[in-house]
């Protein structure tokens, strides 16, 4: 969120440089009591959430690898973590709307962690 005025109100965010990070996501607790067939769609809903809010931008889009990787195990198999590389690529620094980012999968070999 961005810091809060004297007045009180708040100011837009401005991400005027790119931001890149890696975390890892626990998807077991945000698919725990969901469907089985509903799991991997869930999965990459929540996931593209905590994206949004990690980059700070309203657009997030996924690579082919990171979904074959959510639904590597089927659908209903979810797998517990995944480790991603979420990149927050300003395309046009002068209109702020079309902010967005992109998050791939790290496969664990390449992982730090």
């Amino acid at each position: 969120m961005p810091p809060a005025r004297k007045d009180g109100e708040r100011g837009c965010s401005a991400i005027t440089e790119e931001v890149t990070r890696e975390s890892t996501v626990n998807i077991h607790e945000q698919t725990h009591g969901v469907g089985f067939k509903k799991r991997a769609p869930q999965a990459l809903k929540e996931i593209q959430k905590s994206a949004k809010k990690e980059t700070g931008t309203p657009d997030v889009h996924s690579d082919n690898s990171f979904n074959k990787a959510v639904s590597a195990k089927g659908l209903r198999n979810v797998p517990y973590c995944i480790h991603l590389w979420l990149c927050g690529c300003p395309e046009n620094i002068k209109l702020k709307i079309h902010q967005t980012s992109s998050i791939r999968w790290l496969p664990k070999y390449l992982s730090p962690l």
